[in-house]
């Protein structure tokens, strides 16, 4: 059976699902999973219909607002040095920003028991599914896959928060790899796995998702927000391009990637491809052929906070572009530039240079938040392809994504080298990806320093590869509850 997407899509978001409870002060029990709801937990997999929601809820569940709902986001933009932060207020992440944020910080814990509550989900409907003769096969196999992929993508973003970069060292404990559903309190204690046993069981997790996905869905907006074939080889290719592995990231991209351009990707009414008029991308609610995989919000009681939400972030501003190292002094963003991302950005009373990505700048904070992009899985393999000394190849990706915002463009330097045409196809993610959570984990990857900053909450220093705070510390909730976690 098929679901669609309603006006109350995520109605169930939180319910009919045993759950993570929010670790607060007053927690007594880290994995108290009471059920939020009287169902029972076998009756809420006693029907095809509740089966169906629960596979629904599992994705506004990625959907909070501290999490792939915006806050998740704007952390990734904070640590890096694409933008200034406007104030010292903590609430508002100033201490993500300068870099002084702590194990018991607020922030720390919440992204820690979003994601860990996103995979406790994933994991009970997984365990219901093994054993479950309610659904008919293929939508059995299909459902797996899906809680399958959100489980990946779940560890995807703690282990790329809280662990040393896989570059930097595979062997370090990472994170407590969880695969059976917690439906009782207790069983806390759990041994951390090592950063290459996290991303193994990530990559294992994507290969049988992709397996059994379909390869569409029946709608554009089921496309978008809904996991399908292309969505688990999308996010493969990023896996892999953070490990370094060019090989996989090439052999991923090629099955979305025709050798030639134009480029598109079309499997029963999924039809992914580079979207020629940016006015649509960023109209706050795209579904269209380069949205491979996103957060759509549709009524207001789905939507993110005001703090949360990316447009406050962006234009209120909590953040505004830094124009001291950041890449907004890159000449696409130039007033003579003929480039169509310039128009991205606007200018306050204040002079403060703001991404206008998402508009939709007061309540309800109704923009859709991208995920995956096609332009990301260009970008993913024509780094791939350079590595691999296949240049021209490289630079024909290259040229599909800067050629969509301005045609006209010829690369006339930046591209004589394998050097050079790398560091061009990175210098293009920052300008193509911005404010949409890459800087810190491409910092991350490439084991460079996060770069001192200022704004006019004062400065940040710069965070070296070998310092304690390079990356998110263990939460204090998780060292409290977890007597196995490592101190």
């Amino acid at each position: 059976m098929k679901f669609t997407y309603k006006n109350t899509r995520f109605y169930l978001k939180g319910l009919l699902l045993a759950t993570i409870v929010f670790l607060g002060s007053c927690q007594k029990d880290a994995l108290n999973l009471t059920p939020l709801t009287s169902i029972a937990g076998d009756e809420a997999y006693s029907t095809p219909a509740k089966i169906g929601s629960q596979v629904n809820a599992l994705y506004g569940q990625l959907s909070d607002a501290g999490y792939f709902g915006g806050r998740y986001l704007v952390f990734n933009e904070q640590r890096g040095n694409e933008f200034s932060q406007n104030d010292g207020n903590n609430s508002t992440g100033a201490n993500v920003w300068n870099q002084t944020i702590s194990a018991s910080g607020d922030f720390v814990n919440a992204v820690w028991t979003a994601g860990y509550r996103v995979i406790n989900s994933a994991n009970i409907l997984i365990d219901k599914l093994s054993t479950s003769t309610v659904l008919d096969v293929n939508t059995r196999k299909s459902y797996l896959a899906e809680a399958k992929f959100v489980r990946a993508f779940a560890y995807f973003s703690l282990v790329q928060t809280y662990a040393k970069p896989y570059n930097q060292s595979t062997k370090s404990l990472a994170l407590p790899l969880r695969l059976k559903g917690e439906t009782t309190g207790g069983n806390n204690d759990l041994v951390f796995s090592s950063t290459a046993d996290i991303y193994a069981q990530i990559l294992k997790d994507l290969d049988e998702a992709e397996a059994d996905l379909p390869a569409s869905n029946s709608t554009a907006l089921l496309n978008t927000g809904r996991a399908h074939k292309a969505t688990a080889i999308a996010l493969k290719t990023r896996v892999y391009l953070v490990k370094a592995d060019y090989d996989k990231v090439v052999t991923e991209a090629s099955k979305l990637v025709p050798a030639t351009a134009p480029y598109q990707y079309t499997a029963g009414t999924a039809s992914h491809s580079l979207e020629a008029d940016l006015t649509k991308l960023y109209n706050g609610s795209y579904t269209g052929p380069e949205a491979i995989f996103s957060i759509p919000f549709i009524i207001a009681s789905e939507a993110p906070g005001q703090q949360s939400a990316l447009a406050y972030n962006y234009l209120s501003p909590v953040l505004y572009l830094n124009n001291n190292g950041g890449i907004i002094s890159n000449p696409v963003f130039s007033s003579t530039s003929t480039d169509l991302r310039k128009n991205l950005i606007t200018t306050n009373t204040s002079g403060q240079q703001l991404l206008k990505k998402f508009a939709k700048n007061s309540a309800p904070y109704l923009d859709y938040v991208p995920l995956i992009r096609y332009a990301e899985v260009l970008l993913n393999y024509a780094e791939a392809a350079a590595q691999k000394n296949d240049l021209n190849t490289a630079l024909s990706l290259l040229k599909a994504v800067r050629n969509r915002a301005n045609p006209g463009f010829v690369f006339s330097t930046g591209v004589g080298t394998k050097e050079d045409l790398i560091n061009t196809i990175l210098t293009e993610r920052r300008i193509e990806l911005l404010g949409e959570g890459f800087r810190t984990p491409d910092l991350f990857r490439k084991l460079l320093p996060l770069p001192a900053k200022s704004g006019t909450a004062g400065t940040a220093p710069e965070v070296a590869v070998s310092a304690s705070n390079y990356v998110w510390p263990i939460p204090s909730n998780e060292l409290a509850y977890n007597k196995l976690a490592p101190r």
